[in-house]
């Protein structure tokens, strides 16, 4: 489907106010250490909804969404606020900017081709690198609708208040608000507290950037049953079983450092840098709703072997966890904690910016619940994704699908990929993007 036919027109920008305002006692929210580091960029995510008997028109899902993100703002009083020096944010009840949009077509039609990053990129808001993510608005929003009724919710947060798991709890307390229920998520607004804010001039990150070279990215998908098989083939004898994403991660790992070397005719050491959440990994566990950048990289070399077995890639992913847990998560409790997370930071921006290396940087968005929490009174999405644009290359971004399977996002450069998407055991387990039924 060429990307000319499919025509989006904006009807309308409208800013949501919070349906409260904030108290003063409430009005500066400071950024904590890893808020502070986290780059100006916009996380996004679309959610793909049928036509809904419960709400035919499109007006009224509008108004819908609009009322429940008002009184969501309220909760989430810094999302509708504007960020200043890169220390706080002004909690000013600024709002979100809220897009109305039609596509003259329709959504079976549009998920043709969902691999197709231009045509994604028309039911968002705006681009990841944005210079207002820096400062305002911190979410913006468009909601789509399409010839019968089907509508595309596309979201965009900043990345300097928010993680993936920060989004997800945004996401969940909207929709739960929207259909009335008294289970809405709480967040705990008190990342500094664990994380304070430090001089920055005292923290240099080095640039995380792989190669430049011309990238391409392609959408691969490992349904339910293939990804059964894999992990039993990534099993080690008495070892806890791969879970989902590390077995996944695992065998493209493998492709990519044979189509890489491939390529190059040169054995680089390999090395896999991880976003892990940190709530989970502290002694004792940080506040499950802790809201902000509460995350860290996690970097580990590979067996240098590119013939090496999945479990033994397997076991080389859990290395790099299992060393931060026994030696450093006990620290995130304590007055060094920010320096704990920047010497991980640094390592991996080190290694990314090193020419006798090559790796692969992963970020795994599996059993976030984005399916079945993300109800807004019409029914269930019958596809989540993240488009990835990063412009740069060596990046794998892992999802749900709905039936239980992993969808991987996977950006290599043109030449890498050419081999990589044809790799025989890639495609034992993997299928190159299909159409989304809408079923």
């Amino acid at each position: 489907m060429a990307e000319e036919k499919m025509k989006i027109e904006i009807i309308r920008t409208e800013t949501i106010k919070p349906s409260s305002l904030t108290p003063l006692h409430l009005k500066m929210y400071k950024l904590s250490f890893l808020d502070q580091l986290s780059p100006p960029i916009y996380g996004r995510v679309i959610y793909f909804y049928p036509q809904s008997d419960a709400a035919r028109v499109p007006e009224q899902r509008t108004q819908k969404l609009k009322k429940s993100l008002s009184e969501s703002l309220s909760c989430f009083y810094p999302m509708a606020g504007r960020i200043n020096d890169n220390t706080f944010v002004e909690c000013s009840d600024e709002g979100a900017p809220f897009v109305e949009a039609r596509c003259n077509g329709l959504l079976s039609t549009f998920l043709q081709n969902p691999a197709d990053l231009s045509l994604l990129q028309l039911l968002l808001p705006t681009k990841v690198e944005s210079p207002e993510a820096g400062t305002w608005p911190l979410m913006q929003v468009q909601a789509t609708f399409f010839d019968r009724g089907e509508l595309a919710v596309g979201i965009s947060t900043s990345h300097k208040l928010t993680d993936a798991a920060s989004m997800a709890l945004l996401m969940t307390s909207w929709a739960k608000t929207s259909i009335g229920s008294d289970q809405t998520v709480v967040p705990v607004f008190d990342a500094a507290s664990y994380f304070p804010q430090r001089d920055l001039s005292h923290f240099k990150l080095p640039p995380m950037e792989m190669n430049k070279l011309e990238c391409v990215t392609k959408r691969f998908v490992f349904d339910k049953s293939r990804v059964v098989d894999l992990k039993a083939k990534a099993a080690s004898g008495d070892a806890k079983p791969p879970t989902r994403s590390q077995a996944v991660t695992a065998l493209i790992s493998k492709c990519v450092m044979a189509a890489s070397r491939s390529n190059s005719g040169v054995a680089k050491k390999f090395f896999l840098t991880q976003a892990m959440s940190l709530r989970k990994r502290a002694e004792p566990p940080l506040p499950e709703n802790l809201f902000g950048n509460v995350l860290t990289f996690v970097s580990v070399e590979v067996n240098e072997n590119h013939e090496a077995e999945l479990k033994t890639l397997v076991a080389d992913l859990r290395k790099g966890i299992e060393d931060f847990t026994v030696n450093k998560a006990i620290k995130l409790r304590e007055d060094d904690a920010s320096e704990v997370i920047f010497q991980d930071l640094k390592e991996a921006g080190e290694l990314m910016g090193r020419d006798d290396r090559d790796g692969l940087i992963v970020s795994s968005f599996c059993n976030f619940q984005l399916y079945e929490t993300v109800d807004f009174g019409w029914g269930k999405p019958i596809w989540v994704t993240i488009p990835v644009s990063t412009g740069r290359s060596n990046f794998l971004t892992l999802m749900d699908t709905k039936e239980g399977g992993v969808e991987a996002w996977v950006t290599l450069n043109k030449n890498d990929m050419a081999l990589f998407e044809s790799d025989p055991e890639l495609l034992e387990f993997a299928y190159p993007s299909t159409q989304i039924s809408i079923v």
